[in-house]
C-alpha cells in the first residue's frame, strides 16, 4: 500500500483510529472490521513471541512478523520498533530499512527515558538510510514525557512541544504522546506542532472521539490495551478450563469457519 495513502489518513478531519495488532491473524481480523491502516503494539508483538516488552525482541523476529502481517493485509502497515532495539543509530536505521523492505510504510520509534538527542540521531539515520535505498516512510516519533511523568502541567506541554520541534527537524512525520489525556493540553500541543499530526493513546479517561477531533488530534492508538484484554480473556478461560469449567469458552467465540475463510482470503495466490 502506498505511503501517500498512509500520509493522507493523517490529514483528517476525523482521527485515524488504530486498534493495534500483534500478529498477522489479528492484523487481518482488524483490517476486515474496517481499519484503514494497521499498526502494531510492540508489547503485544513481543509477548506473542515469548519476550517481554522493552527492546528485548530480536530484530529478525520483528522483521519476520512485519513480513507476515504485510502478506495478509492490503492497507498501510506501521511497525512499532520501540526505541529501535539499539543505541547505535546506524543499527536502528538498518532495522527500519529491513522493515520497509518487507512491506511496511511506517514506523513508530520512542525516546523513552533517553535524551531527545539520541532519538534525533536515530531519526536522522533512518531518514538518510531510507533515502539512499530509494524508500520513503512515515516516522512517528513517540515522546514519553507524559507516560513517564517527566514533567507536569504547563512544563509537560512545553517539553512535548520542544521535543516535537527537534524531532521534526530530524525528519519525523508525526508525534505520539502516550499518557496525554487532558483536552486543553492536547489542543495546545496540536496547534504548536503543526503540521505534524498529534497521535494519542487510548486511556480510560480519554475524551470522546468528537472532542479529540476538536482538540486537533489526528491519530488514536489502542496501544497494548486490546492485546492485554485478549490475554486477560485467555487467562480467565484457561483457568476455568483447568478447573473443569468448559462451557465458558463457547458462545462468544468467532466461528472456526469464519476465521479460516478470513485468513484464506489473505493467503497469496
Amino acid at each position: 500500500m502506498s505511503i501517500s495513502v498512509f500520509r493522507k489518513l493523517h490529514t483528517g478531519p476525523a482521527p485515524l483510529m488504530l486498534p493495534n495488532a500483534w500478529d498477522a491473524g489479528t492484523a487481518r481480523l482488524i483490517e476486515s472490521l474496517g481499519a484503514k491502516a494497521i499498526a502494531t503494539t510492540s508489547a503485544g508483538l513481543a509477548w506473542s513471541h515469548g519476550y517481554p516488552d522493552g527492546n528485548a525482541l530480536p530484530n529478525d523476529q520483528l522483521i519476520a512478523a512485519a513480513r507476515d502481517i504485510a502478506r495478509c493485509i492490503r492497507v498501510p502497515l506501521s511497525i512499532d520498533i520501540e526505541a529501535g532495539y539499539s543505541d547505535d543509530a546506524r543499527a536502528v536505521a538498518r532495522l527500519a530499512v529491513g522493515i520497509l523492505d518487507v512491506g511496511a510504510v511506517g514506523i513508530n520509534i520512542e525516546d523513552g527515558a533517553n535524551s531527545p538527542d539520541l532519538l534525533c540521531r536515530k531519526i536522522e539515520a533512518i531518514r538518510e538510510s531510507a533515502a539512499r535505498s530509494g524508500l520513503d516512510l512515515f516516522i512517528n516519533a513517540r515522546t514519553d514525557v507524559y507516560l513517564r511523568r517527566l514533567a507536569s502541567k504547563d512544563a509537560a506541554v512545553d517539553e512535548v512541544i520542544g521535543r516535537a520541534a527537534r524531532y521534526r527537524t530530524a525528519g519525523c512525520d508525526g508525534l505520539f504522546a502516550p499518557g496525554l489525556s487532558d483536552g486543553g493540553a492536547m489542543a495546545r500541543i496540536a496547534a504548536a506542532i503543526k503540521p505534524l499530526p498529534l497521535n494519542i493513546m487510548a486511556l480510560p479517561d480519554l475524551p470522546s472521539i468528537e472532542s479529540l477531533q476538536q482538540f486537533g488530534v489526528r491519530r488514536v492508538s489502542a496501544g497494548s490495551a486490546i492485546a492485554q484484554a485478549a490475554l486477560g480473556c485467555t487467562s480467565r478461560l484457561a483457568a476455568g478450563f483447568l478447573a473443569g469449567i468448559t462451557s465458558e469458552m463457547f458462545g462468544a467465540e468467532l466461528a472456526y469457519g469464519a476465521v479460516n475463510e478470513l485468513l484464506a482470503k489473505s493467503a497469496p495466490d
